[in-house]
């Protein structure tokens, strides 16, 4: 069984989702029999390459909060990551165009280390000291995840390279449906929206295995799910819920 995850970097839900996902695959039966493959979605598509601010001063601009505010949402949001065991920092992480990320995501995924690259990646962006915006992080990070660091180098200075996947990706998630990510869809035939508890996520699994609709997971608004949509807002469930 074939397991689809368009989600963002810059996402904190697909963050926190992936590591629900992973621990909702542990609990199911037949997961040595899973394949797991991400693909790309980009929140914001328009960004300038190069333009890079703090993600607290783009949340205060963007919805018109004020920073205590906008640090505020971001603290929720920590809370529930850190209740996965996942770092985050709050307050100092910079907000930037992903493009770049995806192209070097795909390399990883034609050289087999496309998983491992994206929790290096996810770990840089919300728990430690690092730009994932900065070129050298990228390939410092390619090189942790096995890539060898020229072809890294190389694919990076190219624009156009891997630029096609990236936008296909992109245009099956539009017809797919998604508008927001994370976005899960499970053998072409049933999709699950959001960073969900990890039990749904093993309910979703056995259901597929199964053949049986899954239609009430579909989209399903859990006590403590979250997810960001195209405009750049991601939903903030209170702390304490499920998770």
């Amino acid at each position: 069984m074939r397991v689809e995850i368009w989600s963002d970097i810059a996402c904190p839900w697909c963050y926190i989702g992936k590591a629900r996902f992973e621990k909702g695959l542990e609990s199911f039966e037949h997961r040595a029999d899973v394949e797991v493959v991400h693909r790309s979605f980009e929140l914001d598509p328009g960004h300038a390459k190069g333009e890079v601010a703090p993600v607290v001063d783009m949340i205060a601009a963007k919805f018109g909060r004020s920073r205590q505010e906008a640090l505020a949402m971001e603290e929720q949001v920590a809370s529930h990551a850190r209740s996965e065991g996942l770092g985050y920092r709050v307050g100092d992480r910079d907000h930037g165009s992903t493009f770049d990320i995806h192209r070097l995501l795909h390399l990883a995924k034609a050289r087999g280390r496309q998983d491992e690259l994206l929790s290096l990646v996810y770990r840089a962006n919300f728990a430690e000291e690092r730009s994932v915006y900065d070129t050298g992080t990228l390939v410092d990070l390619a090189v942790e995840a096995g890539l060898d660091e020229a072809e890294s180098r190389v694919v990076l200075a190219d624009s156009d390279a891997y630029a096609d996947e990236v936008r296909a990706d992109e245009r099956e998630a539009a017809e797919l449906g998604a508008s927001g990510v994370p976005f899960f869809v499970l053998d072409r035939r049933y999709g699950v929206s959001g960073g969900q508890p990890a039990e749904v996520f093993t309910q979703a699994l056995e259901q597929a295995w199964q053949g049986r609709a899954i239609t009430p997971l579909a989209g399903v608004a859990e006590d403590g799910a979250g997810a960001c949509d195209t405009d750049g807002a991601c939903e903030v469930p209170q702390a304490g819920g499920h998770s």
